[in-house]
């Protein structure tokens, strides 16, 4: 999975013409908060600040969803945001 991931997602399909990765970045960190994928969300939040998303548009991101997605979902990416931002 690893391999595939490496070669097919992160090589071929994030260097798509069709989206920035910026753009990309805010789609995989919306996805992931609603769909309640924690333990994935820390690596692409690094991954969208270092596309150029920053903290704040991630903060709306999430503040948007708690909407969509629900409280509990928003609650726990918030959690993982600021501890992600503490590292930056």
């Amino acid at each position: 999975m690893i391999n595939y991931s490496e070669k097919w997602l992160f090589g071929e399909v994030w260097e798509r013409p069709g989206l920035k990765k910026r753009d990309r970045s805010l789609i995989v960190v919306a996805t992931l908060i609603a769909l309640g994928r924690e333990r994935q969300l820390p690596g692409h939040l690094n991954r969208a600040l270092d596309n150029g998303v920053t903290k704040q548009e991630i903060s709306e991101i999430i503040t948007h969803l708690a909407f969509y997605a629900g409280w509990p979902a928003a609650m726990t990416a918030a959690q993982i945001a600021k501890d992600v931002f503490a590292t930056r």
